[in-house]
């Protein structure tokens, strides 16, 4: 069977998925271009939120808007009663500029679609068209979920506060809610995950060093926060090879440090910024409290304080076992068998769909799109401000979504 031929599927509910999804290509494509063009950041995304409402105005769908954010949440109601599953699609752009030379290239400077979040959105409602063709295999309803401010911004905690996951919300509590995200670093097509820890949690360290300032050629008349700086980037980096195991993955970086104004001047202060990934809450909770030891320590040996904020970003991303394997079996069953295999281990990226699973199980996967005449090994990987999907994955994107939601209310 070639890579990308439709395999035979016993189940009718589950037959023609991937056909049906070339048929709506083009629509998926353009609402993609067009989203791409005009790439917007954050929690408010107007121009997003108006191409998505187009493309979803002809479709049987309950559409609300949100109100503290551009969120849409779309409610289709199968032909009979049931459960609701949640498909999650994110829509926001990072803040790069795109040197990628596509014909269809962001038109904003300092913003792009660098993480595949405008295939996402045109996955989603190409799958909601495909689901809404197919609303006598539905037995339940599906909530389809389009949030901003994935990169940072806490988006999908905005949506549930405003009831998206709520008994009283659009659509009733969902018992399994499932998301897809693109990779340029993967085999077009292909899908990826696992049970359990599947991304990490992600916070932010901030440190000033508070020292006093002089004269660049009488040091010992001041308290230079600098070398007290520079010894703590060292010691929080033995800390963590010495104070955790080294089975268990953790990262800690420090990516920002600012000092001074002038060659001759010691400084007041001194900052440091870094970002701390962990798969544990248990680890995770450990290194919070060593790392303000560290700082505080290490900044008293040379005679300095420090003043240290540990900002908790993103939980641990946590795939339900049932719902990755399900995952799974639908991929390989809609898709293929050689398009399925197994991630290995967990990615110490973050995600905050991790704020959904943590209140309803479910799972996410990834999907392949590295374009064709590349290679995975080769290709500029996400957030990258020159990387390229393969718009042809987004087939089997459409055809996922779709599967999940069929196979969910059976």
């Amino acid at each position: 069977m070639p890579a990308h031929a439709e395999p035979e599927i016993a189940d009718r509910r589950l037959a023609g998925l991937v056909e049906a999804a070339r048929v709506v290509q083009p629509r998926t494509v353009a609402l993609r271009r067009r989203i791409h063009r005009h790439p917007e950041l954050g929690l408010q995304l107007p121009m997003t939120r108006s191409a998505l409402l187009d493309e979803l105005s002809d479709l049987p769908l309950q559409l609300h808007r949100g109100e503290s954010c551009s969120s849409v949440v779309g409610v289709l109601e199968g032909e009979r009663p049931g459960p609701t599953v949640l498909l999650r699609g994110d829509m926001d752009a990072l803040p790069l500029t795109e040197q990628t030379g596509l014909s269809y290239a962001s038109k904003i400077e300092g913003s792009m679609h660098a993480c595949g979040h405008d295939l996402h959105v045109a996955m989603l409602a190409s799958s909601a068209r495909l689901l809404a063709g197919r609303r006598e295999l539905l037995a339940g309803r599906v909530l389809l979920m389009f949030q901003p401010g994935e990169e940072s911004e806490h988006g999908a905690r905005h949506m549930i506060s405003e009831g998206v996951l709520d008994a009283d919300g659009p659509a009733g509590t969902p018992s399994a809610a499932y998301a897809l995200h693109i990779s340029a670093t993967m085999p077009s097509g292909t899908v990826q995950t696992r049970p359990g820890a599947l991304m990490a949690a992600a916070d932010v360290l901030r440190v000033t060093v508070h020292g006093r300032g002089g004269h660049a050629s009488a040091p010992h008349d001041a308290m230079d926060p600098v070398p007290a700086a520079a010894a703590m980037v060292g010691a929080l980096q033995t800390m963590l090879t010495r104070r955790v195991s080294a089975l268990e993955p953790a990262v800690l970086t420090i990516a920002h440090i600012r000092a001074g104004t002038t060659s001759n001047v010691i400084p007041e202060s001194a900052y440091l910024e870094g970002t701390l990934r962990t798969l544990s809450e248990r680890t995770r909770a450990q290194l919070h409290e060593q790392l303000r030891q560290v700082c505080q320590y290490t900044a008293a040996a040379y005679g300095c304080t420090a003043q240290v904020q540990i900002e908790a970003g993103y939980p641990i991303t946590v795939n339900d076992p049932a719902s990755a394997a399900r995952m799974d079996g639908l991929a390989e069953t809609v898709l293929g068998p050689r398009r399925t295999s197994p991630l290995q281990s967990p990615i110490l990226g973050s995600e905050d769909f991790a704020y959904v699973l943590n209140r309803v199980p479910g799972a996410l996967a990834f999907l392949g799109g590295c374009p064709p005449h590349l290679s995975p090994d080769t290709a500029e990987p996400n957030h990258s401000n020159r990387v390229v999907f393969d718009e042809a994955a987004m087939v089997d994107g459409v055809a996922m979504y779709a599967a999940l939601a069929l196979d969910a209310l059976r």
